[in-house]
């Protein structure tokens, strides 16, 4: 499957299962919101730098990325994704995917930004200050892979 339709199909999802990477190599899954972005390659989610997600992906830019419910648990018969990750903190990716989550997920932005807000100013954090956009690897079948001759 190529990414763009791998991209399309994650980021019409609810929910996806995030997972980064520590340094030992272990994965920490986390259940995210997600958008797709207009160039069709790309997904993205937003979240709080210094949490450790944003700690892990500091560290390696590998994650891995599935269908799941609210709670994080992946969606039966689907598999990871393995993609890579980038942050940033500005200018129009910035803007589109904090645009794109509020438009997706309108209200439930708003209660959780006020529960998320507190809890992230206790800890001297900022709210929503990153932005995560994850670029899914192309899915190979075993069709595309078989040669025939």
């Amino acid at each position: 499957m190529r990414a763009t339709a791998v991209a399309a199909t994650l980021g019409a999802e609810d929910f996806v299962l995030l997972t980064t990477f520590r340094r030992n190599g272990e994965g920490v899954p986390t259940p995210v919101w997600i958008s797709p972005l207009d160039d069709g390659k790309r997904i993205g989610f937003y979240t709080t730098m210094g949490t450790g997600k944003t700690k892990r992906l500091r560290h390696t830019p590998r994650v891995t990325v599935q269908p799941c419910s609210r709670t994080g648990t992946p969606t039966p018969g689907t598999e990871p994704v393995e993609a890579s990750a980038e942050m940033v903190r500005s200018g129009r990716e910035f803007d589109e995917v904090q645009g794109a989550i509020r438009e997706k997920y309108g209200w439930q932005t708003t209660l959780f930004a006020l529960v998320a807000g507190l809890a992230t100013r206790r800890k001297g954090l900022t709210y929503r200050d990153t932005v995560v956009l994850i670029t899914p690897e192309p899915q190979h079948s075993h069709r595309e892979d078989t040669h025939h001759g």
